[in-house]
């Protein structure tokens, strides 16, 4: 069962159930493929909101990956998930959330 607190999240690909996590090894596949300095680049990539199907598969992949799953971008391109591309777009959204944090869920519950 994937533990969101390090980092993992599970996702249903090709309807088999994936754990992903964005590893520091997954991490630094990313830095290489963005060409990205440091973790903090490589966060402001993500956070500008326009990622493309490409990085969609490049995040997916490397979270795979991370999770212990031997699966190439290649494979990932070919996979389909509930929701289609809206879908994929929300397994990134949950797996850099996980990764970097959340400022939302991250915050403490009301002290009554």
């Amino acid at each position: 069962m994937p533990n969101r607190r390090r980092g993992e999240i599970s996702a249903n690909l090709d309807g088999r159930d994936f754990t992903l996590c964005l590893t520091l090894g997954a991490l630094a596949e990313l830095e290489d493929a963005y060409g990205a300095q440091d973790l903090g680049a490589l966060l402001r990539r993500f956070a500008g909101g326009a990622l493309s199907a490409g990085d969609l598969i490049k995040i997916i992949a490397a979270g795979l990956r991370g999770g212990g799953n031997d699966v190439g971008p290649e494979e990932v391109a070919l996979m389909r998930t509930e929701g289609a591309a809206a879908g994929f777009a929300t397994i990134v959204s949950e797996l850099l959330s996980a990764t970097f944090g959340d400022s939302k869920s991250e915050q403490a519950p009301p002290n009554p």
